[in-house]
């Protein structure tokens, strides 16, 4: 029996809300398994043909010493392997690692334990300000339509809410305001002239 198991507790859609920088809101399938795994095996046979978020300390402790480490190498230049980071990553003691990882991962993800632990925010700012992430970064976990917004203004473009939120109404909450008055990683604030 595989100890590998999608990560505890919080159930999604079937769909993904995207916005990509310079685009319009809207729905896409979930094609990415998010697996949490406690054990130093490698990926499960049951995911060989899936695409798979693993957690970045496992792929940081696996990437170097795994007797398959070209074998995962492989799978994420095929688009099939992204990481996950943990609310309590620290990305920029990694950030070596990361820039590495620019070159293979289709997606990485930011996990919100709980949606009142914004410490997930501050990953995905950093990855995209400091780091250079230009892909796509999802937020994954207990993830609410109230975080949507600011989610959206520090880099965040992929939205995996969680399975009891309308994915109607989280469409409708990028078009509540159309001036901000601060910047983003989306672009400047809105300037507003007197006439």
């Amino acid at each position: 029996m595989s100890s590998a198991n999608p990560i505890n507790a919080t159930q999604t859609h079937s769909q993904v809300l995207l916005f990509p920088k310079g685009g319009k809101p809207s729905l896409a399938p979930n094609e990415w398994l998010v697996w949490d795994t406690k054990d130093e095996d490698g990926l499960p046979l049951e995911y060989a043909n899936l695409k798979v978020l693993v957690p970045f300390t496992w792929w940081r402790n696996h990437i170097t010493s795994d007797p398959q480490e070209a074998t995962l190498l492989a799978k994420a230049k095929q688009g099939q392997i992204g990481v996950w980071f943990a609310a309590d990553d620290d990305i920029l003691k990694h950030a070596d690692l990361i820039e590495q990882g620019k070159q293979i991962w289709p997606v990485v993800a930011a996990h919100f334990p709980l949606f009142r632990d914004g410490r997930s925010f501050s990953t995905a700012a950093l990855l995209r300000d400091r780091l250079g992430w230009e892909k796509e970064i999802r937020m994954i976990g207990d993830v609410l339509i109230d975080q949507l917004l600011q989610g959206a203004r520090v880099g965040f473009d992929s939205f995996a809410l969680r399975a009891d939120q309308n994915l109607d109404v989280a469409l409708k909450q990028f078009d509540l305001f159309s001036v901000t008055t601060q910047n983003s990683w989306r672009g400047k604030r809105s300037l507003l002239t007197t006439s």
